[in-house]
């Protein structure tokens, strides 16, 4: 596999935090809006925040998740997912404002065979995308290109909220 240089993950590399750690990542962000900068939270909703992924496939790249931890979409009350949805729809203005992209991936993976890298807890992905983004590099190069920086895209994207 080709390594693709990317320091400004060093930070979160280091802290430990991975999907098979103790505790669920998104329940301790929800409980923890103090750290909103440092976590990457975005906006916070009655029922769910939006968060840039730490392992963006493509520049932009953010989830919405629900406060409540679950990992089945079909048990969250109605007013849960309608604000999930909202919020998506929010997120996809804001992506759009700040960098103009011609398309939009917005999906869910329920559950480890469906690819979800945090099957617990579930969260809808908002990705930007462009007619000959960089990322088919995941498919035949096992590598992705991010050409900007967390601290980046999230000051950008911030105030479009």
């Amino acid at each position: 596999m080709e390594r693709l240089f990317s320091p400004w993950r060093a930070k979160y590399i280091a802290s430990g935090v991975d999907s098979s750690s103790p505790g669920c990542v998104f329940c301790g962000m929800a409980e923890d809006p103090a750290n909103d900068v440092a976590n990457f939270v975005l906006h916070r909703d009655e029922h769910c925040f939006a968060v840039l992924n730490l392992y963006p496939y493509i520049t932009g790249h953010l989830m919405i998740v629900p406060y409540q931890h679950t990992a089945e979409f079909d048990t969250l009350a109605k007013e849960i997912t309608d604000n999930m949805m909202d919020l998506t729809k929010r997120s996809q203005a804001a992506i759009r404002k700040a960098y103009s992209p011609p398309g939009f991936n917005v999906g869910m993976n329920l559950g480890t065979a469906a690819g979800a890298g945090i099957a617990d807890h579930i969260h809808i992905h908002v990705l930007p995308r462009w007619a000959g983004d960089t990322n088919f590099m995941t498919s035949i190069g096992e590598a992705r290109v991010i050409p900007e920086g967390l601290e980046t895209t999230y000051g950008k994207l911030k105030d479009k909220f």
